[in-house]
């Protein structure tokens, strides 16, 4: 018996040291590329706002009449296609995680009140959860935005309106185990205050489950707001995403692929890294799912 308790040991250090590596092989490229477009006004690239008509349409450096100078080709206006890749990252970022943070606070703290209070709170919550579930994202979004205008407010007030609810009803499942756990029934015979058990108890054991949540809302945020853009509710002009850019490209596919490809790209490869990485985290975080 003696015995197999080392093997034991080393089986789950190794299960999660695999874990702890699937998720540095996925957020040290994601962090990589976060802090490329963070520091893009750092690094030698062109003004992304500047227009050289004479440079309008340039294939990328690798094509036929492509040139170093713009490595991945120039748009209609004669704006540099990677200078303009590098600095949407920036906005795109920032949408990105004010619309997952604004949409996790309130939505968290409606899931907890939710699932610890029960009764009528958890009934209108609910009931709440339900509505915004059921309305189709668009056409919610395309309500707002012509009521209220366009804005990088507006825009990231819609986005948090796609998310609150996914926290609210996985934070009251999580919230309705927990309660009946014999660690919280004890402490409410012992007479702790309910605060108390919220913020000391209850918060803890649902922080691997929200942390895990809002990296794979990231995902989704950053598909809506390039849906949005592209179909120009996005954000305005001289700002720039890369889902401004798609919608910016869509006229010259055939001509002019590039405009559009390489921001699509981008969108892809970040929103693959972003799952891949949720994953990652909730096997490493989950003991029940640590498997690799």
């Amino acid at each position: 018996m003696l015995s197999k308790a080392p093997r034991l040991s080393r089986s789950t250090g190794a299960v999660r040291a695999r874990g702890i590596g699937s998720v540095l092989a996925f957020g040290i490229p994601l962090a990589v590329i976060g802090l490329l477009c963070l520091f893009a006004p750092l690094l030698p690239l062109h003004d992304p706002g500047r227009q050289v008509i004479s440079d309008a349409l340039q294939p990328p450096a690798w094509m036929a009449g492509g040139a170093w100078s713009h490595p991945l080709g120039t748009d209609h206006l004669g704006r540099d296609v990677l200078a303009r890749v590098a600095y949407g990252g920036q906005l795109t970022f920032i949408i990105a995680l004010a619309g997952m943070l604004t949409g996790a606070i309130p939505g968290t703290a409606l899931g907890l009140i939710s699932g610890f209070y029960r009764g009528w709170p958890d009934a209108v919550i609910s009931r709440l959860v339900e509505a915004q579930l059921a309305l189709p994202f668009i056409l919610l979004a395309i309500a707002v935005i012509a009521s209220r205008g366009r804005s990088l407010g507006v825009l990231i007030a819609v986005l948090a309106l796609i998310g609150w609810a996914q926290y609210a009803r996985v934070v009251r499942a999580e919230t309705l185990s927990l309660r009946e756990r014999p660690f919280v029934l004890g402490l409410r015979c012992a007479g702790v205050p309910t605060w108390r058990i919220l913020t000391n108890h209850m918060v803890p054991n649902l922080v691997g489950t929200v942390l895990v949540l809002t990296t794979l809302q990231m995902g989704m945020v950053i598909l809506a707001e390039s849906a949005l853009s592209f179909l120009g509710l996005g954000v305005v002009a001289p700002q720039i995403s890369w889902g401004a850019m798609l919608a910016d490209g869509r006229d010259q596919l055939t001509t002019a692929w590039w405009i559009a490809a390489f921001p699509g790209l981008a969108i892809t490869v970040v929103v693959l890294l972003v799952n891949l990485l949720g994953d990652a985290m909730r096997s490493w975080l989950d003991p029940r799912k640590r498997r690799y």
